[in-house]
């Protein structure tokens, strides 16, 4: 999705941090102009993260360049510049490889659809994983050069930022490093996990000394001890690859059976590496006082440009941790929602109300973000929190769990602080409509300036499906006058929906009249939640959806009304969105049309067999300098994890449940 709206000054600030931030992998000084000769994409960067952190592998060089201090992009609010993304997350590394031969034969892939990075070249092979056995900012990376014997090279690393201070310290029989970075707050650990090699030591070359190393974020001196010693404990002794085995290992026990059946090895692979990915995007860090993202799951993973929390994104990605089985992680999740703080910031915007969940998205401290770079301006998506109800509807439907509506958050126990800053927030926020109600004026699913605002077919969409669901919570609480209440205004929604954006027998995106959003890729989720039936209104969305397709094969979301080639949109509005290929390969499974569902999957798996197990945004349809690539190459934030990897394991377990006897 749209996740941002920048003017050319902008993408040139973008740009410029990516020097520290290793952020926005695709963002590039531009104005496109038509006829532009295709680039050729290179492979997507390689992630892994264990839920404290990131650490990302380039598969054309093998080398290791970031190593993020947190499980997201952006720590907290900028006092000193309250409409920024914030304070950027400490990134330790720009490079790290072996100085002994080039890249020549340089690759990268997952090991046995992991989280464990092969890196392989001329010069060796290495291996790079952070431990989910380790409950803390852990890197591991170490490197078996190709001449072991003969090799005079050594481990050779470019840090983001200069370094301070290097300290040597004997504790606990192991003698490690400490060293500090001018500007960030958090030191870095080192410790060498082989013998040590008669190699000069300098600050700026502190792993020269071994091939092989753990590297552990300490957010204050205090932790030393402690890191050391949880380390110790999880290593037991082993050495780098049997760490990395034992990694795998524990991996395999986590996964859940897959209940679905695959029709390849292609689908099995994606399948597997995407439940992984799911898995690395959600925050482990422990709620502390200034600090409630536990829970949290990213929209995309490092060096895609939203490696933060959306509302919505990380529905799908809950969605699919429960649908599959991983009651642990959805049950996180779902708490996240509740446990975030401070929240209710717009309340201006929401007619006085207060609420609990995010307008839009969060900052790293479990922080509402109603804000877009330096717009000046704020987002209201109100489909947020029919979505979040959505997910709570969904957990109990799957797991039973009534201590989860019980269990204290932020505003009181989990199932009060819904009726009360949830759902009271958004029955507040609706209005009267031909005899029916509608949700009231967003920018809802695809972000639309606030300027823009409209009434979107899919909030409404979203309030029916997530009232409906909590209508039934509400039956299992006992609490028959919220039940009965919201049944109520659910059939209101159903009729103002109906009258407001199906019209003249076409379903449309906005009750408003415009090109833009007459045909919306939106409407195939909707058309997906079970909301639109009538055979006649399905057929003519998805004959209409030709409106929308691109060179590249697929679909974007909307017909993009920007004329200007300066204006973000003018481009990103134009790529295939693989999130709308995949809702109507769905929609197509519930018409019968099972030969063009299995085609539209086909060909996202065979794409993203090629490129490492990845999902990414969207593909190119338009070839230009923020959108490099020949036809239908991988762009966007890439790897995706709501829309990317949530959206196809959806997708599988919805083909599953279907046959001929469940048609629309």
């Amino acid at each position: 999705m749209c996740k941002n709206r920048w003017t050319e000054a902008e993408v040139e600030r973008s740009l410029h941090l990516e020097v520290t931030m290793c952020i926005a992998r695709n963002v590039a000084i531009f104005i496109c102009v038509s006829g532009l000769a295709s680039l050729p994409a290179a492979a997507s960067n390689l992630v892994t993260g264990n839920g404290f952190g990131f650490a990302v592998v380039s598969p054309s060089t093998s080398k290791v360049t970031c190593f993020y201090a947190h499980p997201y992009s952006f720590t907290q609010p900028d006092p000193k510049d309250p409409l920024s993304e914030g304070i950027p997350t400490a990134n330790f590394i720009k490079s790290v490889s072996w100085n002994d031969g080039g890249a020549e034969g340089a690759s990268a892939e997952y090991e046995e659809d992991s989280n464990v990075i092969h890196a392989r070249n001329r010069a060796g092979e290495g291996l790079f994983f952070m431990p989910f056995g380790l409950a803390r900012t852990a890197f591991i990376l170490s490197w078996e050069p190709a001449e072991a014997k003969t090799s005079r090279g050594a481990l050779s690393v470019e840090w983001n930022w200069p370094v301070t201070s290097q300290k040597v310290v004997s504790m606990l029989g192991t003698e490690v490093r400490i060293l500090k970075f001018d500007g960030i707050q958090e030191s870095l650990l080192l410790i060498p996990l082989d013998r040590q090699q008669a190699e000069p030591v300098t600050k700026q070359q502190s792993l020269s000394g071994a091939r092989a190393w753990a590297l552990l974020s300490l957010e204050n001196d205090g932790e030393l001890e402690s890191a050391l010693r949880d380390f110790i404990h999880w290593r037991a002794g082993l050495t780098p690859r049997a760490l990395a085995k034992r990694e795998i290992t524990e991996m395999e026990h986590w996964r859940v059976k897959p209940a679905v059946h695959f029709t390849g090895e292609k689908e099995r692979h994606l399948w597997r590496q995407s439940e992984v990915m799911l898995r690395m995007a959600q925050s482990r860090e422990p709620n502390r006082p200034g600090r409630y993202n536990n829970g949290f799951i990213v929209a995309a993973l490092p060096n895609a440009a939203w490696f933060m929390t959306w509302v919505r994104d990380m529905a799908y990605a809950a969605i699919a941790l429960a649908r599959m089985g991983h009651q642990q992680e959805a049950r996180a999740a779902l708490l996240a929602y509740f446990n975030a703080r401070p929240t209710g910031k717009m309340r201006i915007q929401t007619n006085g109300v207060d609420y609990q969940i995010s307008v839009v998205r969060y900052f790293g401290d479990g922080s509402e973000e109603p804000f877009f770079t330096n717009e000046g301006a704020i987002n209201i998506e109100f489909d947020d929190w029919g979505l979040a109800l959505w997910v709570l509807g969904e957990y109990m439907r799957q797991y039973d769990d009534p201590t989860l509506l019980a269990t204290p958050s932020y505003r009181g126990a989990v199932y009060k602080s819904a009726r009360d800053y949830v759902v009271k927030p958004l029955l507040a926020n609706m209005e009267k409509h031909d005899h029916g109600l509608i949700v009231a004026t967003d920018t809802s699913i695809w972000e639309e300036h606030q300027k823009d605002k409209k009434h979107f077919a899919f909030s409404t969409a979203a309030a029916i499906m997530g009232l409906r669901d909590f209508a039934e919570v509400a039956r299992r609480e006992g609490d028959e006058a919220t039940r009965t209440d919201l049944l109520q205004k659910v059939s209101l929604l159903e009729r103002g929906f109906d009258a407001a954006f199906i019209r003249d027998g076409k379903l449309r995106g906005t009750l408003e009249e415009g090109v833009k959003n007459d045909i919306d890729g939106a409407l195939l989720a909707i058309i997906n939640f079970g909301l639109v039936t009538d055979p006649a209104v399905v057929h003519d969305t998805v004959q209409r959806m030709d409106l929308l397709k691109v060179s590249s094969g697929g679909y974007r979301r909307v017909r993009s009304t920007y004329t200007d080639p300066a204006i973000y949109e003018y481009w990103y509005e134009r790529q295939e969105f693989v999130f709308v290929d995949f809702s109507l390969a769905e929609v197509y499974r519930r018409m019968g049309r099972n030969d063009e569902a299995a085609a539209i999957l086909k060909r996202i798996v065979d794409k993203s067999a090629a490129d490492h197990n990845i999902v990414p945004e969207m593909y190119v349809a338009l070839p230009c300098k923020l959108f490099p690539g020949n036809l239908g190459d991988p762009t966007g934030a890439i790897p995706m994890v709501g829309y990317g990897a949530g959206a196809y394991i959806l997708d599988l377990l919805q083909r599953a449940t279907w046959s001929d006897g469940h048609r629309s």
